[in-house]
């Protein structure tokens, strides 16, 4: 389960997400870049179910 925190960068807001604890390169961004994820969610939604390799089905040989 991923980390979900908040930070600061040169006094500005961040969100600070992380695969674990351990994590050394952590996804960070702030209100502006968080503004344009909420406005294109649905077609984030769409790219990762077109391109997420873990949970295609493998073809069927029929």
């Amino acid at each position: 389960m991923s980390i979900v925190e908040e930070s600061e960068f040169k006094g500005n807001a961040m969100i600070v997400i992380k695969q674990s604890e351990e994590d050394q390169y952590p996804f960070q961004f702030g209100v502006k870049k968080a503004k344009l994820v909420l406005e294109n969610i649905e077609a984030i939604k769409k790219f990762v179910e077109k391109n997420d390799k873990q949970s295609a089905e493998p073809a069927s040989n029929n």
